[in-house]
């Protein structure tokens, strides 16, 4: 197993970590202050010109896993990895080069279930970075990570499909340029296998029935100018041409879109907890207390010595899963990208959390990334599905791998 750089990787690295230099880090004051000071839900200004700029520098796309025309170079997941990692650095860095989730799901859906007439109206314009999108599968009134409770309906009249139902933590919807939603709910109720109730179908911003009630925040934050949006669907039609690959297709799409945005997750963490272990550094050798900087108190040098122990170890982790993924494809992986998603979320809310202490009250500022970077690595141990899912299903797995593989052996 080769975690080694290969000349092209190490080629798009040096951009990116020019770029972040150059760019990003100088610019996270501004991007606030437009953030603040505009409309919360527009684009900022420096956020379409960075895009420019990174288009043009040929740093666009980089997550799809296979050549799409003009716009995507088709690096594999483990090519990609040590990218979103220097991405993930900044919480908002990766719309730059048009790698943010929740966009960079659904361009993926798109890609591998999409019909050519849906590719060419929302896959297009998506790879080009001209508009936004959103995945609306969580609700609010039940339990989502039992994806089977979802209620929504989303019922067939003549040539057109009639959707109903609420749903919250739509990632993205809250942006003025977020114009198709991929939403998730039932097509069947009555069959008798569970997995082939739930559909996918798009649903275009601005149909009548559709209703942005709020955006949520996240521990205060609004994450504007994206936003996680709660929404009602009151008897929203659409063309039965917008279902995607089929009726009682849902769990497919969802375990295909699913399986990449965990790690990608992963990936771009390994980053903001590099970021925060490199800051926790910085920070340990210029602050003096008692006499003596605080690298010079052993619980400190704890702290440095076991944050970076961890941050390799996850990025290890990361590095076989995307390998083994393009290796046999996502379902052989699906045990290493559930070890990685339990793994690198707590993970980054350990590495943080010891920086912020290091950093005193300003840690807890908003003088410093470190307090947003929290509530970032916090919330992604929900996103996706919350740690006990993970762990369920891969317990559930190992068990019964482990003892097929072991039966009658005497050990």
């Amino acid at each position: 197993m080769d975690f080694e750089f290969s000349a092209r990787v190490h080629e798009l690295r040096q951009q990116l970590l020019g770029f972040m230099d150059t760019h990003i880090y100088p610019n996270e004051a501004a991007f606030q202050a437009q953030v603040d000071e505009g409309d919360r839900w527009e684009s900022p200004a420096i956020l379409d010109e960075l895009k420019q700029r990174a288009r043009a520098q040929g740093l666009w796309n980089l997550f799809l896993p296979k050549a799409y025309g003009e716009f995507s170079p088709g690096l594999t997941n483990l090519e990609y990895a040590p990218l979103a990692e220097i991405m993930g650095r900044v919480v908002w860095a990766s719309e730059v080069f048009n790698c943010s989730a929740p966009d960079t799901g659904n361009m993926e859906v798109l890609a591998k279930y999409g019909t050519a007439e849906q590719q060419a109206e929302w896959l297009t314009p998506l790879l080009r970075g001209e508009i936004r999108s959103a995945f609306c599968m969580t609700e609010p009134d039940v339990a989502s990570s039992d994806a089977t409770n979802i209620r929504a309906s989303i019922v067939r009249d003549g040539d057109e499909f009639v959707i109903n139902g609420r749903k919250w933590w739509s990632s993205g919807a809250c942006n003025r340029r977020c114009k198709v939603y991929i939403v998730m709910g039932k097509t069947d109720r009555d069959t008798g296998n569970r997995y082939r109730r739930q559909s996918m179908i798009l649903v275009p911003a601005g149909t009548p029935g559709v209703e942005v009630l709020r955006p949520l925040t996240v521990y205060g934050f609004d994450d504007a100018p994206e936003g996680h949006a709660e929404i009602v669907f009151d008897e929203v039609r659409v063309p039965a041409r917008n279902l995607l690959l089929g009726e009682g297709r849902g769990f497919e799409i969802a375990q295909g879109r699913l399986g990449p945005g965990r790690i990608h997750h992963c990936m771009r963490l390994i980053g903001l907890a590099q970021r925060a272990l490199e800051h926790l550094c910085v920070r340990a050798e210029e602050r003096v207390a008692f006499g003596r900087p605080l690298s010079k108190q052993q619980s400190v040098r704890e702290a440095i010595a076991l944050s970076a122990c961890e941050i390799e170890q996850a990025r290890l982790l990361t590095l076989k899963a995307a390998e083994r993924m393009d290796r046999g494809g996502n379902k052989a992986a699906r045990d290493l990208i559930a070890m990685i998603k339990i793994v690198a979320p707590e993970m980054a809310c350990k590495v943080i959390d010891r920086a912020i202490q290091v950093h005193g009250g300003a840690g807890v500022s908003q003088d410093y990334f470190l307090a947003r970077a929290y509530t970032v690595a916090r919330a992604v141990r929900l996103a996706d599905g919350p740690d006990q899912v993970h762990m369920m299903q891969l317990g559930r797995n190992l068990a019964a791998a482990t003892a097929a593989e072991l039966d009658g052996r005497h050990f």
